[in-house]
């Protein structure tokens, strides 16, 4: 019988992978020597592959297909925008390919990829560069292991910072909620 702890939530996993994109061609990797290292549950990687490496312990190897939806979203034609060359910091120097971060109205931050260089304005892509792509994985966990609380923490002000959440203790195991 293999007690190995489960990627599950509230676990500290350690990834090798390779992404490839839909033409095949490999996008991002990492190895042994340089590996992805994040905590299960908590957004820190896309929920397409979050979800699907759940359960795998340590030296599980797995092909993953995360289609668009549950990977950087679909493709909106919307996202493409025009914008005044006035507008970025430096006018003069913008070229097809540069990326940028702007402010929207509601303060969060936009990247955007210019993709057409004018006189007076520019036109940027405002979708994530893997918006519409299926992404295929090849996954092997290196590491799980029971997350402290102090990474839980850390994991919980990233999520919500505004809020200055108050961390007040834990549910004791075997807790049960009255029926």
């Amino acid at each position: 019988m293999n007690f190995a702890t489960q990627v599950g939530p509230d676990t500290f996993v350690t990834l090798a992978y390779t992404l490839y994109g839909e033409d095949g061609d490999v996008l991002d990797s990492t190895d042994e020597d340089a590996p992805l290292a994040y905590l299960h549950g908590y957004g820190q990687i896309i929920a397409g592959l979050e979800r699907r490496i759940e359960g795998m312990v340590r030296g599980d190897a797995r092909s993953i297909i995360v289609p668009p939806a549950e990977g950087y979203g679909e493709y909106h034609r919307e996202a493409v925008l025009e914008v005044e060359r006035a507008e970025f910091p430096d006018p003069s120097s913008i070229v097809v390919g540069d990326e940028y971060v702007a402010e929207s109205d509601e303060g969060e931050m936009l990247p955007m990829t210019v993709l057409e260089v004018n006189d007076d304005n520019c036109i940027v892509d405002t979708n994530h560069p893997l918006a519409g792509e299926t992404l295929r994985y090849e996954v092997t966990v290196l590491d799980v292991r029971p997350a402290t609380d102090s990474e839980i923490r850390a994991a919980e002000e990233a999520l919500l910072p505004e809020l200055g959440l108050v961390n007040i203790g834990r549910k004791p195991k075997g807790f049960c909620q009255p029926s």
